[in-house]
C-alpha cells in the first residue's frame, strides 16, 4: 500500500517496509536490522508512524534499486 501526504512531507510517496524491501529485493527483516543496527539503510531513513509502522521515501528506494547513490 503506497501512501502519501504523510506528516511533514507535501505529497511524497511513501512505500511500507515490505514494498521497499520487494523493490530492493531484499528480505524486510534486512531493513529493520539495518535500522536497528546502523540508524538506516543505505543511506535510507523511514518516518516511523504513530502505529509504529515504518514508512520509507518512495523516490529514493526507486533510486537505489536501479543503482544509483544516494546522498
Amino acid at each position: 500500500m503506497r501512501h502519501t501526504a504523510t506528516p511533514g512531507t507535501a505529497n511524497a510517496v511513501r512505500l511500507s517496509t515490505e514494498e521497499a524491501a520487494g523493490l530492493l529485493k531484499i528480505k524486510p527483516q534486512t531493513l529493520r536490522a539495518a535500522l536497528c543496527r546502523d540508524g538506516h539503510y543505505c543511506g535510507l531513513r523511514p518516518v516511523k508512524m504513530p502505529n509504529r509502522f515504518l514508512l520509507w521515501p518512495g523516490d529514493a528506494v526507486e533510486r537505489l534499486a536501479a543503482g544509483e547513490a544516494l546522498k
